[in-house]
């Protein structure tokens, strides 16, 4: 399961829409346990790729590491990965299961259409190895916002 507020799940919704017609991306960053990933920020990345960024993205190692760093400063680890899907499906695709190493790891993917955040899906990579990796459905769990009343 996949643990977010819906603070951080409209922020990474909100930056596919930014982008549009490009792919966004962004870290999730926060902490892994008992089969779930609890987000407690998500963090925007740069879409280097520059040959076909409306169906494809990549994150440069050296901002990645960057992210990494900063998290762990604050105790947290990078729990998962996010990117728009233009104009196509929230479902994962041969590429993105092909650029997916991080074993672990939640991979969520928006679907925007037209310039707007439809259906939002999360798929854990599991496995031992690359050779046995594949994606599993995760449930996402959007935590409301509590304010009490005086």
């Amino acid at each position: 399961m996949l643990k977010l507020s819906e603070t951080i799940y409209s922020a990474l919704r909100t930056h596919g829409e930014e982008t549009y017609p490009h792919e966004c991306c962004g870290v999730l960053l926060g902490r892994s346990g008992d089969d779930v990933n609890t987000v407690e920020e998500a963090v925007r990345a740069g879409n280097t790729r520059t040959d076909s960024a409306h169906n494809r993205y990549h994150i440069a190692p050296q901002e990645l590491v960057k992210i990494q760093r900063q998290g762990r400063e604050r105790g947290l680890d990078i729990v998962g990965f996010y990117h728009s899907h233009p104009d196509h499906p929230a479902q994962w695709s041969q590429t993105d299961f092909a650029e997916a190493h991080w074993l672990g790891c939640s991979y969520v993917i928006t679907a925007v259409a037209t310039g707007v955040a439809q259906q939002t899906n999360s798929f854990l990579l599991t496995g031992t190895n690359e050779e046995d990796k594949s994606f599993q459905d995760e449930t996402i769990q959007v935590e409301q916002l509590v304010t009490e009343r005086c």
